[in-house]
């Protein structure tokens, strides 16, 4: 296996890291920068550190076969976070080593989970960091789904038809066309986003930190109170519009783009995925208007914002929902492993792999009435085979053994049922707070031991990373030939 491609690649995504890095002194410079000195020695590590990844390998371009796109695709994702974290670690909140690295693989990964306190006093440079990570990850994260993903056999992209299944020489300008589309896509739902703030009523700098987290479906905010500290329901209603957005498939915004509007319209997924979100929402509604005297306007809109926000991993609250009731908390614990569309910002384990579980089921009913059927699977018109059928039973096999496995590694640490369960739960669908006093909506992760912080910060790599693309390099057949 060739380590200098893998190397350069690396190289150019730090060097590209480093202008970012400066962007909260940048766009700042006229307010408060206390950090100032943080952002910028961090800047220059990171671009050194690419610089020498580049003067190593030289300027030969180089490329990727399978086995370098999994170790590449894996590597990333664990650079990029630890120089993420280097601004917060050199900054004047005095936080450890650990609790940096989580924070920025918090942010990265579009987990929201935090162990910062103080949002509301915090120093602006610092929360504009911690939203433009979430904001890098989102696009990542996008990219990953629709062009990595599917080459490495792994994703659910491969069940839609898109350029970017084909991984070869003649589909390589498909490629790059398809990404300058989805980059205009993202940057316009963001641009979008903070125009809808702004007008209703968030002063720009929330405006803008609080649209980077939202379209990212990162869940990152500028106070303790996450979004609750605006009171207002059509901010909440926007929210819910914007976090919706960033769960749905964004290769079908590219095709938007180029004039093909019923894609989107038509996309099973995507109708799914939003009758699932008002569903869900109309019970918790109707629940809360029988066993309380909360207006069933109120009540729906909170139920919808909070419901959006955990279905599409966002992990943003207006207020905290372990006070609703009983059948509430049980609702969202099982929304946590929901999670959005295939190809976008979202976490969890996607809509289309629940589709398929129905369809299998579906067909095993039939076949047990009628043995001898001819039944063919088909999904958004599209023949589904026995590929796709055995990467889901595997996902959500191994999706379901990790979550076993972290909660009980998290219980020997010493943390309490709720907080083992939810928090390995909360981690692995990348969605941010979990149950109960300690880690929940009103709470965070700062309390927890350093050990219990690093096994979460494994669990949200496996959880972004679709889990088979990580185990896969554990493989002692990954590493032959």
């Amino acid at each position: 296996m060739r380590v200098l491609p893998i190397v350069q690649i690396v190289g150019f995504l730090l060097i590209l890291l480093s202008f970012l890095i400066t962007l909260p002194v940048n766009l700042l410079v006229l307010g408060e920068t206390p950090d100032q000195q943080a952002f910028v020695t961090s800047a220059l590590i990171c671009f050194g550190v690419g610089f020498l990844c580049f003067m190593v390998t030289g300027r030969e371009r180089h490329g990727l076969k399978q086995r370098e796109m999994f170790l590449l695709t894996v590597s990333t994702w664990v650079i990029i976070p630890f120089f993420s974290s280097l601004p917060l670690l050199f900054s004047d909140l005095g936080l450890s080593v650990t609790d940096a690295f989580f924070e920025s693989i918090s942010g990265i990964t579009t987990t929201g989970s935090t162990i910062l306190t103080g949002l509301d006093d915090m120093p602006a440079d610092i929360l504009l960091w911690r939203s433009l990570m979430q904001w890098m990850g989102g696009i990542g994260i996008i990219g990953m789904a629709v062009a990595i993903l599917p080459f490495l056999r792994i994703g659910g992209m491969r069940l839609f038809a898109t350029e970017s299944s084909e991984w070869t020489e003649k589909a390589v300008p498909r490629t790059n066309r398809l990404a300058r589309g989805l980059v205009f896509s993202y940057l316009a739902i963001t641009l979008s986003c903070i125009g809808v703030y702004w007008f209703l009523g968030m002063d720009l700098f929330n405006a803008v930190n609080h649209a980077l987290t939202t379209v990212s479906t990162g869940g990152y905010s500028t106070s303790d109170s996450s979004m609750g500290q605006f009171d207002n329901p059509l901010i909440f209603l926007a929210s819910s519009f914007f976090m919706a957005l960033g769960g749905i498939p964004f290769f079908l915004f590219v095709r938007l783009l180029n004039g093909h509007y019923m894609p989107l319209l038509r996309d099973k997924q995507v109708h799914f995925f939003l009758q699932f979100l008002l569903i869900a929402s109309l019970i918790i509604t109707l629940y809360r208007a029988v066993t309380t005297d909360t207006p069933v306007a109120e009540a729906f809109v909170h139920a919808l914002f909070n419901v959006t926000s955990v279905v599409t991993t966002t992990g943003y609250a207006s207020e905290d929902y372990m006070l609703w009731g009983p059948l509430v908390m049980v609702v969202f614990f099982f929304l946590t492993f929901v999670g959005g569309c295939s190809g976008s910002t979202s976490g969890g384990m996607k809509m289309f792999r629940f589709q398929l579980s129905m369809l299998l089921l579906r067909e095993q009913m039939i076949r047990l009435l009628h043995p001898r059927a001819a039944m063919g699977r088909r999904y958004n018109g599209r023949i589904i085979g026995d590929e796709i059928i055995a990467s889901s039973v595997a996902f959500s096999f191994i999706f379901l053994a990790t979550l076993a496995l972290a909660s009980a590694v998290l219980a020997a640490l010493g943390l309490d049922l709720v907080t083992s369960l939810t928090g390995a739960a909360t981690a692995l669908a990348n969605v941010g707070p979990g149950l109960g006093d300690t880690i929940g909506p009103a709470g965070n992760f700062q309390s927890l031991p350093d050990a219990a912080k690093w096994v979460l910060m494994v669990v949200m790599l496996l959880g972004r990373l679709e889990l088979l693309s990580v185990l896969v390099l554990l493989s002692p057949h990954f590493w032959r030939g």
